[in-house]
Order: C-alpha cells, then structure tokens, then sequence
C-alpha cells in the first residue's frame, strides 16, 4: 500500500502497533521514507512515526489521492 500519495494530506486509518493492538488514528502525512510514514497524529497531538506494514486501511478525509 503507497503511502507517497498522501504526503501533506490527511488520512484515516486503521492501524496495528507491534504488540498487536489495534487503533484508529487521524493522521496527516509529512514524508514516506522507505516502509516509515512521518506524521502528525491527531489522535496523540504529535509527530509519530507509523510502519507501513501496520496501516490496515486507509482513508483520505478530503476524499482526494484515491
């Protein structure tokens, strides 16, 4: 799943961390470097850094970049 579309937009998803956990976060994409996404979480009020491989579902909350 290409995540480089969405750098500088806001997107939903559906995220699992390392531990399995699953969470629903609002993110807005700085950059994509290799299988990291830099990226403000709304949820958490921070900059955080998110692995590709647990983004579970994406959604755009402009509904561009499908």
């Amino acid at each position: 799943m290409s995540m480089e579309k969405y750098v500088g937009l806001t997107v939903d998803i559906i995220y699992v961390d390392r531990k399995g956990r699953f969470t629903q976060r609002r993110i807005t994409v700085h950059s994509v470097r290799g299988d990291r996404i830099r990226a403000y979480d709304h949820t958490r009020k921070a900059l955080r850094v998110f692995r590709a491989e647990g983004i579970l579902a994406r959604e755009p909350v402009n509904g561009h970049a499908s």
